[in-house]
């Protein structure tokens, strides 16, 4: 165990958490411009849990569309080229990492808090006029996943971890450094860079436990810190105004963001959230 670090765990993981055929078929296929939204059509039809969650989607007030989208090709038009792609890396990863074990985690409650904080991320970008903000969603919905890679390679350690916690979440990432010398934002920012995804999401993911780290992509680094401070809040004995105390005035400057603007992102995200979550994993239900 002496190597134990983020890149051999995630080495040894490749197989496991590599991302299925379909979603780099639609990446090719989006770069390359001899593809039409009918050609992605067709690759997508073949995985038909992928394309009844494309078509509900599309379908919900989420996008707002009026008229019924009953083809996958015309889903695909309205959506956009990126929103699709991320789309079906979002669903493609839920699926994926359904088949880890339930001794350590109850991986509704860790989608439930994944969907809550990539919406938060999402709506607080938004807020602070950030341009494609939808990334964030991606970012704020990976946040956490390194602790599935080490729930699964590590149980044991990861129990140790989370009982030395006495499952607090805001003390994992340091307890995790203490006693395994790395976090599981590092295994997460590594497990991402493997899947070949951009820099702005593993950075962001990497350096989110500690935003002033961050060096290329501060703004999202320190949107997702926030959003991920901000997920469960109604479950915990804390203000917004609290949160937001815990940030330096150079991270709030560059957010751009006061109380009454994250209150605002915290009722949209309230309202956006039940909805979300069922259309992303309509398999899991509420507690």
């Amino acid at each position: 165990m002496e190597d134990l670090n983020p890149q051999t765990l995630i080495q040894d993981s490749l197989e496991i958490f590599s991302l299925p055929d379909v979603y780099f078929q639609i990446s090719e296929m989006i770069s390359d411009p001899r593809y039409t939204a009918s050609d992605m059509g067709k690759v997508i039809a073949k995985d038909p849990g992928l394309s009844v969650r494309l078509l509900k989607i599309v379908n919900s007030s989420f996008y707002g569309f009026q008229a019924k989208v009953d083809t996958i090709s015309r889903a695909i038009t309205i959506v956009g080229i990126d929103d699709l792609k991320d789309l079906v890396f979002a669903t493609s990863v839920i699926d994926k990492f359904n088949q880890i074990p339930a001794e350590l985690v109850d991986m509704t409650d860790f989608w439930l808090r994944s969907v809550q904080c990539g919406l938060i991320a999402k709506l607080l970008a938004k807020e602070s006029s950030v341009l494609h903000c939808e990334r964030l969603f991606l970012t704020g919905l990976l946040h956490d996943i390194g602790s599935l890679v080490m729930y699964f390679k590590i149980p044991d350690k990861s129990q140790e971890v989370l009982l030395a916690a006495d499952y607090d979440r805001r003390l994992i990432g340091g307890l995790e450094q203490e006693i395994l010398g790395f976090t599981h934002a590092d295994v997460g920012a590594e497990l991402i860079k493997s899947w070949g995804l951009p820099e702005s999401l593993y950075e962001a993911i990497g350096s989110y436990l500690n935003p002033e780290v961050s060096l290329v992509y501060k703004l999202d680094t320190y949107l997702l810190s926030l959003a991920s401070r901000l997920t469960g809040l109604s479950q915990r004995n804390t203000t917004i105004e609290e949160v937001l105390n815990s940030f330096s005035e150079e991270a709030l400057s560059i957010m751009r963001l006061d109380a009454k603007m994250v209150a605002k992102v915290m009722n949209k995200s309230d309202v956006e959230f039940s909805q979300v979550f069922e259309l992303m994993a309509p398999n899991k239900r509420f507690h």
